[in-house]
């Protein structure tokens, strides 16, 4: 007989024809059996099982039409029952393996049975279902009418069921009848698809969940579990919060859950799916079948409101949709039609599940009987939180018990277990406090976010640490020292020049003598505007060296954007090399300024600098999200504090070789120029716009680069130039800028040898270093995004809610730091809007707020 399928079916068909068979979708139920075992007893049984559930016995031939689903007569069923000999340290991996059988929907019936057999009076019994033929609620049904099959047989007689008033072919053809016409505006299909319509208008896409590694194009549904329990005291917390809300548990729950994964960076509008029973008819819960359907519960948790207040509005949401629960949620999402991917669920990726239907419960005559855990190896979606309540013996509330299914696509576990923590507690939190706001919560911070907890491999070249005496002088006096030390040793190499510190020093003197002629002693800004080469760092010096700052100019960014940046910084002059003096003209043409060419300078032996070093080094303009650049200034002191973080947690020496890719416009140049030229180490100057990455190998080669730093992108059409042939070399990959990802660590590994690292890090131009991670060629990256790290020497991370607070798991970025830098010039509302006092640090520290949101991870 060719039976329609119901709504509930028609998704797990469809899903079956795009993915073929495989375990996603199977619902396992293990028995640990003591006893002497009637094995010919329990395989009628089961028989019996599948003969009086026509749900059990049906299939779904493969069809161009309409799918179709067939009942088999019970001899033409087929019924499998392995049986196999196992021992209790190999009894997990079996009972896994065959979970993870793959039902053929087509030919194959829905349910099969193994038989584990331990000892003589020990067997574990797995009863597996599709979930096409069965839900949470069947188990119950199909256990029961288990034991009294057993029993019967046991007496060899057949059992002597009172018969089912309906079978689920009769639910699939009265669901319809239910529905009615959608074209009618005054059916039920009609009018319920109106409300979710209206109810799920704008709904977001996807979560942005806490994710360990971005998501895949195709889900691989790989997942696995952890089980979790709350215990009575918060349980019987919890159930009176809900009296006294006039809520249900689940609702207090899902509240719960809504408000950990807003803190956890998921948003203020968070869909939940949250399964329901779907048998609204009392002459259904005794069957087995797919009656459940899925309802989207939409909460709200935009403004911070009180954990009571968002109970309430949970508890109108939830009223609503339980009002109009009838409409199958798959034809929800054929009228909504979401943009489909093969990554994620559509409409929600997060289902909380709260079954407080009757537990399954076995009785066999002889057998003593306990459910065995069984390890899950798939995942529906990215993550499932199930949970039902326990009672005792009297009935009283005796804790909440559950578990987690999670995608292995996107979660490692540490990170579940983590999340699990802070669900519990805010549940702890609100239990006691529902008027606490959500983002007053309290949650842990994870544990190893501790400055002195081990962060994986680092250098191990010996070096001459920075301490924290050398920042209390101007970067001239520094670079001046490296000078006297050795100054025969190169400094710079730029295509065939090579620049000696003392070359270098004698340069940078004629260019201050010049500036102080031309500008006088006092400070000042002077615009440069140079190409990539080494006069550029001699005018950089130079600069300083008359004690004023520097404002650089990338000649290949638009004039609009040059000569805003001229007449913002109130440059006094400008020192150009003479390849660039037509651009120089043209620049200048709204406010003259002198302009200086180096080439016509001469070097000077000496040069008497008087520098304090809290006067500005140089400003540095970003264009920010809005695109008006604005000029962030900084200071002596804290570019050497930068240097220091920078050398001591590199380990740079006089013997590196650093690369110079990155403009000098951009604050990756200052620790490229000032990470060599303060550490008596030479800078190595490529301009890719020019040579192409063809040549990088015989250029690092010939070089001996030891420190390679670029952007994530640079640095992989680099690595792709090297051909897999390994740089010795180079002991260290420093990648900014970008996100970094675990292609970059691959690449490392290709065409580097063993020895040397990847430092992936952040530091925005206000702050140029903040936070490092350090990885090898033995890091797993799992398929990870790589972390940008934990905060450098002196530097803090906080992340704050919406009102500024600071917060323990997601939030804006703020940086805190006594080096941090002045402002942004002439730009006084937004300084003080990013620039602020750090509420929790010692009198007069600051903080700069990114505007970047982060979230601390798992493993802090």
């Amino acid at each position: 007989m060719m039976i329609p399928l119901s709504f509930a079916q028609q998704r797990l068909w469809f899903l079956y024809r795009l993915d073929g068979a495989n375990a996603t979708y199977n619902l396992p139920l293990a028995l640990r059996l003591k006893g002497e075992l009637d094995n010919a007893a329990l395989r009628l049984a089961l028989e019996d099982l599948v003969s009086r559930h026509e749900s059990l016995r049906t299939i779904f031939p493969d069809t161009d039409d309409e799918p179709q689903q067939v009942i088999l007569p019970v001899e033409k069923a087929h019924f499998v029952l392995e049986q196999a000999q196992v021992s209790e340290t190999t009894l997990a991996a079996r009972l896994a393996e065959a979970a993870d059988h793959a039902f053929e929907l087509t030919h194959e019936i829905p349910f099969r049975a193994s038989l584990l057999r331990i000892a003589p009076r020990e067997h574990v019994l797995l009863l597996l279902c599709h979930h096409i033929a069965s839900d949470g609620w069947s188990l119950a049904p199909l256990v029961r009418d288990l034991s009294v099959a057993y029993a019967a047989r046991c007496q060899g007689t057949p059992p002597a069921w009172e018969p089912l008033p309906v079978q689920y072919a009769d639910y699939t053809l009265w669901q319809r009848e239910l529905l009615g016409d959608e074209a009618d505006p005054q059916s039920t299909g009609a009018r319920q698809l109106a409300y979710w319509k209206k109810t799920l208008a704008d709904l977001p896409e996807q979560l942005d969940l806490p994710t360990d590694r971005p998501r895949p194009a195709v889900s691989s549904h790989r997942g696995e579990s952890i089980p979790f329990r709350f215990d009575a005291q918060l349980h019987q917390g919890l159930t009176a919060l809900a009296r006294r809300g006039q809520a249900s548990l689940f609702m207090v729950l899902q509240a719960a859950l809504a408000t950990l994964l807003t803190r956890m960076g998921a948003g203020t509008d968070i869909p939940l799916g949250c399964p329901i029973a779907g048998r609204t008819d009392e002459a259904l819960n005794d069957l087995v079948g797919f009656f459940l359907n899925t309802l989207v519960l939409r909460t709200d948790t935009s403004g911070n409101p009180s954990f009571r207040e968002l109970l309430q509005r949970v508890r109108e949401v939830n009223l609503s949709a339980y009002e109009h629960q009838d409409l199958p949620f798959e034809r929800l999402v054929e009228v909504l039609n979401p943009v489909r991917s093969m990554s994620r669920h559509p409409l929600f990726q997060v289902t909380l599940i709260f079954q407080n239907n009757a537990r399954a419960s076995v009785e066999l005559p002889g057998i003593e009987t306990t459910f065995e855990p069984i390890a899950i190896h798939s995942a529906k979606l990215d993550l499932s939180f199930t949970l039902w309540e326990e009672r005792d013996r009297q009935g009283a509330l005796n804790g909440i018990s559950g578990r987690v299914e999670f995608s292995a696509d996107l979660f490692d576990r540490a990170t579940v277990t983590w999340m699990l923590e802070h669900l519990k507690s805010v549940l702890r939190a609100v239990a006691s406090h529902p008027d606490t706001r959500l983002f007053q919560i309290p949650l842990p911070s994870p544990a190893s976010s501790d400055p002195s907890a081990p962060r994986g491999p680092r250098p191990t070249q010996p070096y001459t640490r920075f301490t924290r005496d050398n920042i209390e002088q101007s970067l001239t006096a520094r670079f001046e020292a490296q000078v006297r030390r050795d100054p025969a040793a190169i400094a710079i190499t730029h295509e065939d020049s090579v620049w000696s510190y003392a070359d270098l020093d004698r340069k940078a003197n004629g260019i201050a003598l010049a500036l102080r002629q031309s500008l006088g002693d006092g400070p000042g800004r002077v615009m440069l505007l140079f190409g990539h080469g080494a006069e550029m760092i001699a005018a950089m010096l130079g600069v300083l060296k008359a004690g004023k700052t520097y404002v650089p100019l990338d000649p290949l960014h638009p004039m609009e954007r040059l000569r805003f940046m001229l007449a913002d910084s109130e440059g006094e002059a400008l020192v150009c090399e003479s390849g660039l003096a037509t651009l120089a003209s043209s620049i200048g043409t709204e406010r003259q300024v002198p302009v200086l060419d180096p080439s016509t300078i001469a070097p000077a032996e000496r040069f008497e600098v008087h520098r304090d070093p809290r006067t500005p080094t140089y400003i540095l303009y970003t264009s920010g999200t809005t695109g008006q650049p604005k000029g962030v200034v900084q200071i002596d002191r804290n570019v050497l504090h930068f240097m220091a973080v920078y050398t001591n947690a590199l380990h740079l020496s006089a013997a590196d070789r650093l690369t110079l890719f990155s403009s000098y416009g951009f604050d990756a140049s200052v620790m490229d120029i000032y990470g060599a030229l303060l550490n008596g180490a030479s800078l190595h100057i490529l301009d890719l716009r020019e040579t192409g990455f063809t040549k990088i190998r015989e250029w690092i080669q010939r070089h001996q680069i030891t420190v390679w730093h670029s952007t994530p992108t640079v640095f992989r059409f680099g690595a792709m130039g090297l051909q897999g042939q390994k740089v010795s070399a180079t002991r260290l990959v420093v990648l900014g800028g970008e996100e970094a990802t675990p292609t970059d660590l691959d690449l490392l590994r290709k065409n580097f040898e063993p020895h040397c690292l990847l430092v992936n890090g952040l530091g925005p131009t206000e702050s140029t270093v903040t936070v490092q991670f350090f990885a090898d060629a033995q890091t797993n990256s799992n398929g990870m995004r790589l972390p940008i790290g934990h905060p450098v020497e002196s530097t803090q991370i906080a992340l704050l809610d919406p009102d500024g607070q600071p917060t323990d798991v997601f939030g804006e970025l703020a940086i805190c730091s006594d080096f941090i830098a002045l402002g942004y010039l002439n730009r006084p509302g937004l300084s003080a809007e990013r620039f602020v006092a750090n509420p929790h640090g010692p009198a007069g520290s600051r903080m700069y707020r990114t505007g970047d949101l982060a979230r601390w991870r798992s493993d802090g």
